[in-house]
């Protein structure tokens, strides 16, 4: 059995775990789903090194959220470094879901944001560990996360 791990935040504004949870047992019965909850984004990368290692882990989605002020985007690059770290160290890929609260014009805007972001990369993880020939089809079609896809250059 496939085995996915989620890491979310308590800094985050809303639950995007649920909507890759649902997302996921939509789609797939076979899959064991441990969820880890830590209280920040650079708390995210040694989370997801222990669900792969520990967890025996085969992905995991790290859910990220970042405010809008400047400590927060460093922050965002620390966490960057640490998961791109773990993902060399690993072997694994971590599938980064983050919402910059600056992306979204209002409240609205973001809590769509967050909702499909989550849904879509849950959607990626599952292909990854699954069916990765689905992805390669997918190259250079623009796809978007979260937002309406933008659609292949014409040549």
């Amino acid at each position: 059995m496939k085995k996915i791990g989620i890491v979310d935040t308590t800094f985050a504004r809303y639950d995007m775990a649920k909507e890759v949870i649902d997302e996921i047992k939509k789609r797939a019965t076979n899959i064991k789903i441990i969820r880890r909850t830590v209280p920040g984004i650079k708390d995210i990368p040694v989370m997801c090194k222990k669900l792969l290692e520990e967890e025996g882990c085969d992905i995991v989605i790290a859910l990220g959220y970042v405010g809008s002020s400047m400590i927060d985007k460093y922050s965002y690059l620390a966490y960057s470094i640490g998961i791109q770290l773990v993902q060399i160290l690993t072997n694994k890929h971590i599938i980064d879901v983050t919402v910059h609260e600056d992306e979204a014009k209002n409240e609205k805007e973001l809590l769509n944001l967050c909702i499909n972001r989550a849904r879509e990369h849950a959607i990626n993880a599952l292909n990854l560990i699954l069916n990765p020939d689905k992805l390669s089809r997918l190259a250079g079609t623009g796809q978007r996360q979260g937002e309406k896809d933008v659609g292949p250059l014409k040549e």
